[in-house]
């Protein structure tokens, strides 16, 4: 039997709070440790500078931005505090870093509330944000688009 000790048959204390708060919150820690270290590297090593990071495809093969072009330099400038530059290089990558910190930080509190931290959205989120992605890209692609530029 489980929590059933053999010899005496008498129930195991259950773990300590503070351990299963910790056990909850292992999961968003580790995913903010890799995001710390991700945007710790493009701090360190300039995306600015050629030969450090691979060039975008579609930009070498048919002169288009993508939606994730200039994401490494917007990344680069935002780490090191240049709110200006970071949303010159790639505007839709620091809306992404806004609703990234508020979507870790509601998961945070609903994990070390024990709710669950799930985040399930549902096709008219994922249709409007496709369809955000789209409109930017064809806007920073136009003539007058220019100020979206990486």
């Amino acid at each position: 039997m489980r929590g059933v000790n053999a010899d005496s048959h008498s129930v195991t204390p259950p773990a300590p709070a503070s351990a299963t708060l910790l056990s909850r919150l292992a999961v968003p820690a580790g995913v903010l440790a890799a995001v710390a270290g991700a945007f710790t590297y493009v701090a360190a090593v300039d995306p600015n500078e050629p030969g450090h990071y691979p060039v975008c495809p579609l930009l070498e093969v048919t002169g288009l931005y993508c939606p994730g072009c200039g994401g490494l330099r917007s990344a680069h400038a935002f780490a090191h505090g240049d709110l200006v530059t970071a949303l010159h290089a790639n505007a839709m990558g620091v809306a992404g870093y806004a609703v990234f910190a508020v979507l870790w930080t509601v998961w945070v509190v609903r994990v070390a509330r024990g709710r669950p931290g799930r985040f399930d959205p549902g096709p008219v989120q994922l249709w409007t944000l496709g369809a955000l992605l789209l409109v930017f890209t064809v806007v920073r692609n136009l003539p007058y688009g220019g100020w979206l530029h990486p």
